[in-house]
């Protein structure tokens, strides 16, 4: 884990989850604010939408080299989302009932726990790049 190899997928993965997490976090303002949608429920939709598409930039070049067929790969990425989706809402949830903090801000936060979660699942046991 501790390695330049690691680094490396590190930062890809960086570049890849700040431009998806701020499609994320728009589509979730799009949901709440013009969809009506409540914000737990539109939390939940957002973050799988924008971690499928994730997956294409994973398989591409994040861990580009990876020997899992697309298709299990795939099922692997959503199980590893999946978990990401459990920490992302539950921890999601308490700061909005539990703190004062803005809705997107406390999405913001705690997508540092989970990104950093699903990365080392993925890393290790999806694409086993590491």
């Amino acid at each position: 884990m501790l390695s330049r190899h690691a680094a490396t997928l590190l930062a890809r993965n960086t570049i890849v989850s700040c431009g998806i997490f701020a499609f994320d976090i728009a589509l979730l303002w799009v949901l709440v604010e013009w969809g009506g949608m409540g914000k737990v429920a539109a939390a939940a939709l957002a973050f799988v939408i924008a971690n499928s598409i994730h997956y294409g930039f994973g398989r591409s070049w994040i861990f580009r080299g990876t020997e899992r067929a697309f298709a299990s790969g795939y099922v692997y990425f959503l199980i590893n989302a999946w978990i990401g989706l459990i920490i992302t809402i539950a921890l999601f949830a308490a700061m909005i009932r539990w703190t004062p903090v803005n809705y997107l801000v406390a999405r913001v936060l705690v997508s540092i726990v989970s990104g950093l979660t699903v990365f080392v699942l993925n890393a290790v046991l999806n694409f086993r790049r590491l």
